[in-house]
């Protein structure tokens, strides 16, 4: 069942972080709806905008409200990921997202407050929820791409602000992860004590983790091991996901790491099976090892097991 981003962070906060996960094909959606299930957890499905591209806006959506007819059990909402303006408008207007993510963050403070209230407003009138950005992320994702040297945390007056000014429903807060698989140098990490100064200015109020994969060292050896070349990725230890939840992130975004699974699966059968060619037959194992991928995520972010709690408290 579809529900609203706001509902599922009403029961979540403060005890638990839900998993974004974003999807680009049917495989992809199989796995996380499998995954999620088998882990009794709530979710929220990402769209990009570059997933919209990739065959047709219809055709993903269309998958994913087949998903919920052969999973009726399944408890998510549909998100829009790193939305500009007009895409916004766009899913707004759909009636199919149950949120929607302006990001503004690469303009000026004034700049960005200008352009998410306008969002805010015409998401509102139609009960849709608005997650915008403030401060920037390093790293490259899709057509997200800030050096590492132009990252800025997200200072907690101005979120406390930018909030109160915007009227946005969660906010995404850069505290030191990045986009993409090559996420840390040296001895970065997170910055709790930004996180924590953030919940103290703005108590009971949703905050947003992006760039949240944990880049697990066995992916990359064994995609390199398969004939891949990934080379220095590092990524967020998922055992601080729980240390976040309790300081106010609600939503955490993982989109790198299901990537891995997909490329390792790939290369690993191809190699083994030089002599296959149905697209189907990695198909399957994909599936399978990305609902077990899902699944292991939703322990460490805290999700796994309360698919009922949550049901209960939105009286499904």
């Amino acid at each position: 069942m579809i529900v609203t981003t706001k509902d599922l962070f009403k029961v979540a906060y403060g005890k638990f972080a839900i998993g974004a996960y974003n999807i680009n094909n049917v495989e992809q959606c199989m796995g996380l709806f499998k995954g999620c299930m088998d882990s009794q957890a709530p979710f929220i499905i990402q769209i990009s905008k570059g997933a919209r591209k990739y065959t047709a806006k219809e055709m993903l959506e269309a998958v994913i409200r087949a998903a919920d007819k052969v999973f009726p059990g399944a408890v998510f909402a549909v998100h829009l990921d790193h939305g500009d303006e007009a895409t916004c408008y766009d899913c707004i207007n759909s009636g199919f997202y149950s949120s929607v993510m302006i990001d503004a963050s690469h303009e000026s403070f004034e700049k960005n407050v200008e352009i998410t209230k306008r969002v805010v407003d015409k998401a509102h009138a139609k009960n849709i929820s608005v997650e915008a950005e403030l401060g920037m992320l390093g790293g490259v994702e899709e057509h997200v791409s800030v050096a590492e040297s132009d990252a800025k945390l997200t200072n907690p007056n101005d979120a406390e602000k930018f909030v109160k000014q915007t009227g946005c429903d969660c906010l995404a807060c850069a505290i030191g992860t990045s986009h993409g698989a090559f996420k840390f140098s040296g001895t970065q990490g997170l910055h709790f004590d930004v996180l924590e100064e953030i919940q103290k200015r703005l108590p009971n109020f949703p905050l947003v983790m992006h760039g949240s994969s944990s880049v697990p060292q066995d992916e990359v050896a064994r995609i390199n091991a398969a004939g891949g070349s990934l080379k220095g990725a590092k990524g967020v230890d998922a055992d601080q996901f729980l240390k976040a939840a309790e300081l106010g992130v609600t939503k955490i975004n993982i989109d790198t790491d299901g990537r891995l699974v997909w490329t390792r699966v790939h290369r690993e059968f191809f190699k083994q099976h030089p002599e296959k060619f149905d697209l189907r037959d990695p198909g399957v194992v994909f599936m399978a090892e990305y609902a077990k991928f899902i699944a292991d995520k939703n322990v460490k972010l805290g999700s796994a097991g309360q698919l009922p709690a949550v049901k209960k408290a939105l009286g499904i």
